[in-house]
């Protein structure tokens, strides 16, 4: 990104653990019980996720205007929308000219963004968060990878929880990352760990987004796959096969005395490829004007 070379220092790899029916509300002080929670099959189908509203991304001492900027067009892309920013560098940063262009048109989400004066303000109320950073602590909260937490939280969708984001060049401070409930890496490169804010925000939304159940999700538009027939039947292949079997042979490239493996390394070829019902035909127009060929 050129201009952006900040980096996060958010985020790299680890191993999972924790037990989600035993998680402590360290922020909150009260322990949570699944019990109370209501799981996703026990939601109504056909209703919008609540997760893609009540799911906070915090970012705490944020000093570039650019990476607010693209942190919303991060979340935007894949569905989210609360923005908390903690004690940012810069007054009005999310409302900056470089803001607002990195953002594109998710403006609507930088307008929409909270600034406050503390993590425990940005907080109130969840009951999970995870710290994204690259540094294990001594005493850090488990540890999970970014799928793993969007597991959990896709699973609980009601459940207020949160992400929290340290600043673009010392990351988060021991005192914060000890209020959450697990400490998030994402896999990445173990000589050059650090991810730019806005990607490690990126990362988790994505991860999140694909983690809820599909029918909270609105149909994907598959306009641009192009024109797609129906799949070929085993009758229809088995025909094809033969109806090439024998164009093939009147050509004298298939030894009908010694086929060797020509006809099953078609049949694994064909099978690979997921032929459909316009594509057995055309291959049966083919072979058909073989035989007509070489009948003359």
């Amino acid at each position: 990104m050129g201009l952006l070379q900040e980096e996060s220092g958010n985020t790299s790899s680890g191993e999972a653990n924790g037990n989600e029916t035993n998680v402590q509300s360290n922020h909150c002080g009260s322990k949570l019980s699944t019990k109370t929670l209501a799981p996703v099959n026990k939601i109504a189908m056909n209703v919008p996720c609540p997760l893609f509203s009540t799911l906070r991304f915090v970012l705490v001492d944020a000093s570039h205007p650019g990476n607010i900027g693209m942190t919303a067009r991060a979340m935007k892309t894949m569905g989210f929308s609360r923005l908390i920013l903690v004690n940012p560098r810069q007054a009005g940063i999310s409302s900056s000219p470089v803001a607002m262009t990195l953002a594109s048109n998710a403006t609507d989400v930088l307008k929409n963004a909270e600034t406050v004066d503390s993590v425990d303000t940005a907080l109130s109320g969840c009951q999970f968060v995870g710290a994204l950073t690259s540094r294990f602590r001594e005493f850090s909260p488990p540890v999970l990878t970014a799928r793993e937490f969007a597991v959990r939280v896709a699973s609980f969708p009601a459940r207020h929880a949160a992400l929290v984001f340290g600043g673009e060049k010392y990351g988060l401070p021991n005192e914060i990352v000890e209020k959450c409930h697990a400490l998030i890496s994402i896999p990445a490169n173990p000589d050059y760990p650090s991810l730019n804010l806005a990607q490690a925000v990126q990362i988790m939304a994505y991860e999140c987004r694909i983690a809820i159940p599909a029918h909270f999700l609105p149909p994907q538009n598959r306009e641009s796959v192009g024109f797609t027939d129906s799949p070929a039947t085993v009758e229809q292949i088995n025909g094809m096969i033969r109806h090439m079997e024998e164009a093939l042979t009147s050509l004298r490239f298939l030894d009908s005395s010694n086929p060797k493996k020509l006809m099953p390394r078609l049949r694994r070829l064909f099978a690979r490829s997921q032929l459909e019902v316009d594509e057995v035909n055309i291959l049966r127009g083919i072979a058909k004007q073989i035989l007509h060929k070489t009948a003359e």
